[in-house]
């Protein structure tokens, strides 16, 4: 019942996921409409609001730990999934988590079916309004609540969070939010709530302008996480999440941590220092710079969901860091057909053997036409039909001392995982 039901949502009301911007639809109202139908659950318990280009689900997955370890039972809604689609909502309670029950799902697509074929909502507001449901089910105190695209017209808008964060800004998604850094942090800044607080992660010269005037407006107390120092206790060595960009989401996760702190939301204490620690392993997040394979006399496997321009220099930063640490890195890259791949080509690293390929999903770039592409750039490398095929390839030539990196798009990382799982 439930694979058939879950089938139906997504031919019926194809993600963002699946289909890309055809999906995208802007805007609160069918989201206001569905969450007054339901009784406006989300007033049920207290959230956290977080928006950002990157690092939203990293972010999202510590501070979630972090408040668990102060006994509270956590909501955490976050997009898009990796191998299971309930990966989207999960309650984090003391040191482990749950996915929603899959009779949760199949019952709320039963009883709302006559809402969705009326008004046609997009299976981002579905899944939104399943997960608010869901938290008021199961009582929880509070709610970690990452946007979907933007922030000002994000389904998820509709709450009124005790802390709002936005991560960073990075030209993403522009045909929807805007060409420039200072139209993206407009929509993204749309998260800002009058007299709710706000921590900004990271700012440029364009972006900071906007973050200020939009707070100013909304009498929104606002931090700039790369302006303090505040220090919980914990280094980025210490984190299970691994790679190096996660030292600004920590220091990012350090600023929301002191703000929760001062309004008495939490407590800062060696409890909450050791599930920050281990954050991942404590909610489940999987693929930000994840070992899947080291040792035994074959080569270290690592893969990261980064993806977009902005990622791509943080994967650059770590390549060439590490690189001295390998006698030969195969890099697997398969990335989606809207990619703005000349945005990430200049960021791809130098002195690695390239294997294109593609994920079994209808939004995948051909391995031959990225490879194409790519050639313009005087980037080359072996063309393969499938991540299974580019994980046979790289593991037949290379050895214990090389290393395997896996990234380009979810679907890739997916796809990956399920070989190793």
């Amino acid at each position: 019942m439930y694979e058939e039901q879950l089938e139906w949502l997504f031919n019926r009301f194809p993600s963002y996921q699946k289909v890309g911007k055809n999906a995208y639809k802007p805007g609160t109202g069918t989201m206001t409409a569905f969450d007054d139908l339901q009784g406006n659950p989300h007033h049920s318990f207290k959230s956290i609001h977080i928006a950002g280009t990157n690092g939203k689900g990293s972010t999202s997955h510590m501070l979630a730990a972090a408040l668990a370890a102060n006994g509270l039972r956590v909501g955490l809604y976050t997009s898009p999934h990796l191998l299971d689609f309930r990966e989207r909502i999960r309650i984090i309670e003391k040191r482990s988590f749950r996915y929603v029950e899959k009779e949760f799902v199949s019952d709320f697509i039963e009883r709302y079916q006559p809402f969705f074929e009326q008004f046609s909502p997009s299976f981002f507001e579905i899944t939104t309004a399943m997960a608010f449901e869901y938290f008021k089910k199961e009582c929880v105190d509070i709610a970690v609540i990452e946007t979907g695209l933007g922030g000002r017209l994000d389904s998820t808008n509709i709450i009124t969070p005790v802390l709002s964060i936005i991560t960073n800004i990075g030209l993403e998604h522009c045909e929807h939010l805007g060409n420039t850094l200072a139209e993206i942090a407009y929509e993204k800044a749309g998260i800002i709530k009058h007299n709710v607080p706000t921590i900004i992660g990271e700012t440029t010269p364009e972006t900071k302008p906007v973050f200020i005037s939009k707070a100013a407006s909304e009498q929104s107390e606002i931090t700039f996480a790369e302006e303090c120092s505040y220090d919980i206790g914990v280094s980025i060595n210490e984190l299970d999440l691994k790679g190096d960009y996660q030292r600004r989401n920590l220091r990012t996760l350090s600023a929301a941590i002191n703000k929760l702190s001062s309004i008495g939301i939490l407590e800062i204490n060696d409890t909450l220092r050791h599930s920050v620690c281990n954050a991942a392993s404590i909610t489940g997040l999987r693929g930000r710079w994840e070992t899947l394979q080291k040792g035994n006399g074959k080569p270290t496997v690592i893969c990261d969901t980064g993806h977009n321009a902005h990622g791509f220099r943080w994967i650059r930063e770590q390549i060439d860091k590490i690189s001295c640490d390998y006698d030969q890195i195969f890099f697997i890259l398969g990335v989606v057909s809207d990619k703005d791949v000349a945005a990430i080509a200049h960021l791809l690293p130098h002195d690695v053997s390239f294997i294109f390929t593609q994920a079994n999903s209808p939004r995948a770039m051909k391995a031959l036409d990225l490879a194409k592409f790519l050639d313009d750039y005087d980037i080359h490398g072996q063309i393969t039909d499938s991540v299974k095929e580019a994980l046979h390839s790289a593991n037949s030539q290379a050895s214990e001392e090389d290393l395997i990196f896996v990234c380009g798009s979810n679907f890739v990382i997916a796809e990956l995982l399920q070989l190793f799982d």
